[in-house]
């Protein structure tokens, strides 16, 4: 039987690809106004990185029982709900009277972000099953998933230069009352998609609690070393209760995470290439805004901007290639030759020297990262969700958002401790004279950047072997889905609108 599809729901990508960009944006954004935040409200240096880490740890966490509340209560309602806790944890964070309040509006964050980035995924999932159509859908949305991380850069330098580093905060208000009320007028839940089992509570606190664990521990290794007892013990605890959590959703009759999710070789080869392509992005924008800033002496508007033919990059890569060529090829034939050109970029800005021209070489690294990654991000987004049964649309969305966030955190800590190691030995290497300091420090930023290119090698590595699916217009490739129901649900894309 077919199903009307929405006749809204063109305006309704509208609104879900305008909070995808509140959440995603929300990553970077408080990173520039970071140290104007520590001024005015006198937090501690040991205290700095928890601006970041709370909302990290709690978004990490919960992602997996956010997508599936979406699945069991209802997507736009949790999509709405999410959105408007948002806005509220927003507006308490900018309002910050002292470091405790900022943290805990910080955390607040974390927790909606978790609710709503899910339903956002799933919502575009479900509403956009024509072959053409879902491919124009997942072009705007992937570009706004990748290029979001740079468009923070720009408008938290902006806003922190120009106006208080508060509006780093207040801004999301707007996107999200603007959001929720295009949600309640245009958006609505695929009929008869609800997930009507029970919620699995032991899977809930396993994977949560595993999850801030690994979250956690990273962040740890970056402060602390590899080594140091409170990371070793975070991986540790991470490793059991993760691991708990598999052998329970292998034998609980309603899995939080259906394993049939993961196992699938298709989407675990999105999670994985996603994963860590993430990890080399977020290195290089951690980098690059170090760079220009620091070494070059950038104030952070024009840091912010630099990284413009980026998003533009991701923008085209996304809605001209990825998309126009989705219904035609394989998507491993986008995904991995998208990251091989990204890879590319990293090689270009591996030539970084302390008097690098913007022009000659970091323009042209950014354009083809872009590029790149805008031409694989889409891709991903889709398959990671495609033959997906409805029921499970909300929680195999979170596991694409897991995968990025914990890539995120692997690679700020992987980087950071390279760029370091490299930049002590270098200047070592050289009689430590301070006059040295900024070749040094470029020295490891380069060094760092080598890793993040063999990263997104890695990256394509693993889409071209992993993802083996045929074109996503309902043609199935000769493996197929692993399960009849998927199967069935690839070969006739029956999401009910």
């Amino acid at each position: 039987m077919t199903v009307e599809a929405n006749p809204r729901r063109w305006t309704a990508l509208f609104f879900i690809s305008l909070a995808q960009l509140m959440v995603v944006l929300d990553g970077t954004i408080v990173n520039i106004a970071l140290p104007a935040a520590q001024r005015d409200l006198g937090i501690s240096d040991g205290n700095r990185q928890w601006v970041i880490t709370a909302y990290t740890l709690a978004f990490g966490g919960l992602l997996l029982f956010g997508g599936r509340l979406a699945d069991i209560v209802g997507r736009k309602r949790i999509f709405t709900i999410g959105l408007l806790g948002f806005a509220g944890a927003s507006a308490i964070g900018g309002l910050a009277v002292n470091t405790g309040m900022l943290l805990g509006a910080r955390a607040l964050q974390g927790v909606f972000g978790a609710l709503l980035a899910p339903a956002a995924l799933s919502l575009l999932a479900v509403t956009f099953t024509e072959a053409r159509e879902r491919a124009r859908a997942f072009g705007v949305f992937g570009a706004i998933a990748g290029g979001g991380a740079a468009v923070g850069l720009i408008l938290g330098g902006v806003l922190t230069e120009y106006l208080n580093w508060r509006w780093a905060l207040y801004v999301n208000i707007p996107f999200a009352v603007i959001a929720a009320t295009g949600a309640y007028l245009f958006i609505r839940d695929a009929a008869g998609s609800r997930n009507r089992n029970p919620l699995d509570v032991p899977g809930v606190v396993l994977a949560t609690t595993g999850l801030i664990s690994l979250v956690y521990g990273f962040t740890r290794a970056e402060s602390d070393g590899w080594t140091a007892g409170w990371t070793l013990g975070s991986f540790a605890a991470a490793a059991v209760l993760l691991a708990g959590f598999v052998l329970v959703e292998s034998r609980t009759s309603h899995p939080l995470l259906p394993l049939r999710v993961l196992t699938e070789r298709n989407r675990a080869g999105v999670y994985i290439s996603l994963g860590l392509a993430v990890i080399g992005m977020f290195g290089l924008f951690l980098f690059l805004t170090f760079y220009l800033q620091i070494v070059k002496g950038w104030t952070p508007v024009v840091t912010g901007l630099s990284f413009l033919p980026m998003v533009g990059g991701m923008i085209i890569g996304s809605t001209q290639i990825g998309a126009r060529l989705m219904n035609r090829v394989a998507p491993r034939l986008l995904m991995g030759p998208g990251f091989l050109v990204a890879a590319a970029g990293m090689l270009v800005l591996t030539q970084l020297r302390v008097d690098s021209p913007y022009v000659g070489l970091i323009l042209p690294g950014q354009i083809l990262l872009g590029l790149g990654m805008g031409t694989a991000f889409m891709p991903a987004m889709s398959l990671a969700t495609y033959g997906v049964q409805p029921r499970d649309a909300g929680v195999a969305s979170a596991m694409v958002n897991t995968s990025q966030q914990v890539g995120g955190s692997i690679g700020t800590a992987l980087l950071n401790t390279v760029a370091a190691g490299a930049t002590t030995s270098w200047l070592a290497a050289h009689g430590g004279d301070p006059r040295l300091v900024n070749q040094a420090a470029v020295h490891g930023y380069a060094t760092a950047i080598w890793w993040a290119a063999g990263i997104l090698l890695a990256s394509a590595l693993v889409a071209f072997t992993f993802v083996n699916i045929g074109r996503q217009d309902g043609t199935v490739s000769e493996s197929g889905f692993d399960g009849d129901e998927d199967a069935a649900e690839l070969v006739v894309p029956a999401f009910a609108h």
